[in-house]
């Protein structure tokens, strides 16, 4: 009987959990601080670097959902004006259009959500350090290599930081990539594809190669909203990692507690 209980709990998990703990609190003070760091350095030169991974991811999108269709990626490119290029054949191109927008907004939910925790965010470092590296086999530019040669260096950094001197870092760093290329990303999902009608866009190739009934605005407006909402998603699953109710996972605890 008691095994029962336990594995309803397990499936009630996500509907079913506690807020707010002083790990609950902790990330939700972080979240605001990074958005509001976001917002107000979003058109700085302090976060051009920050901009120009987040131009990466997007490209980066484009490149996945053209391996994913059986296409063949020949170059990705990002360039100093925080545009992008990544040049393919074949592949499904109506997966391939979105692909950009849509899917930097799904990284950014995943980043928040593997932050809730210090193994996972080691995880996710490793496997966005691992990305960047193979972009260097894809004919990148000298800005593109500058980018993925300096985050490389800077996330092995951090997470031997983590691992000998402070156990909350890596989970910071994640955390704050999570918040700041979602915020970015529905601001210049906003800025390029509903404010104004760019040619040559994503939003308006994908209107007039996968949705000729859609204004390209419109598909703009939608790609906006589905950014804001895998921030929320992420947010909340996030806190409910880290609820009392899930503290049997030992993938999640925010705060380095996982030895305890």
């Amino acid at each position: 009987m008691g095994g029962d209980d336990d594995n309803g709990g397990d499936n009630n998990l996500v509907t079913n959990w506690a807020c707010c703990n002083d790990k609950q609190t902790l990330f939700l003070l972080l979240y605001i601080a990074y958005v509001f760091l976001a917002l107000i350095t979003w058109k700085t030169l302090i976060a051009k670097p920050i901009r120009l991974i987040a131009v990466f991811i997007h490209e980066w999108c484009h490149a996945i959902a053209c391996w994913i269709t059986c296409g063949d990626v020949h170059r990705i490119n990002v360039f100093e004006n925080e545009g992008g290029v990544t040049t393919f054949a074949g592949g499904c191109r109506c997966l391939i259009i979105p692909a950009g927008y849509v899917g930097c907004s799904i990284i950014s939910m995943i980043f928040v959500i593997l932050s809730g925790g210090r193994t996972t965010s080691l995880i996710g470092c490793i496997v966005f350090t691992i990305s960047l590296l193979i972009t260097l086999c894809y004919s990148p530019n000298k800005i593109t290599v500058y980018i993925c040669l300096g985050y490389t260096v800077f996330n092995i950094c951090i997470i031997i930081a983590d691992y000998y001197w402070y156990n909350m870092l890596l989970q910071l760093l994640f955390l704050y990539y999570g918040v700041t290329i979602g915020i970015f990303s529905i601001a210049d999902t906003y800025d390029d594809t509903v404010a104004r009608e760019a040619k040559g866009s994503d939003s308006v190739a994908c209107q007039q190669e996968v949705c000729i009934c859609c204004p390209s605005k419109f598909i703009g407006l939608q790609w906006a909203i589905l950014a804001i909402f895998f921030q929320l998603i992420g947010m909340w699953f996030a806190l409910v990692a880290m609820s009392p109710e899930s503290e049997h996972f030992d993938l999640f605890a925010f705060g380095g507690d996982e030895g305890c």
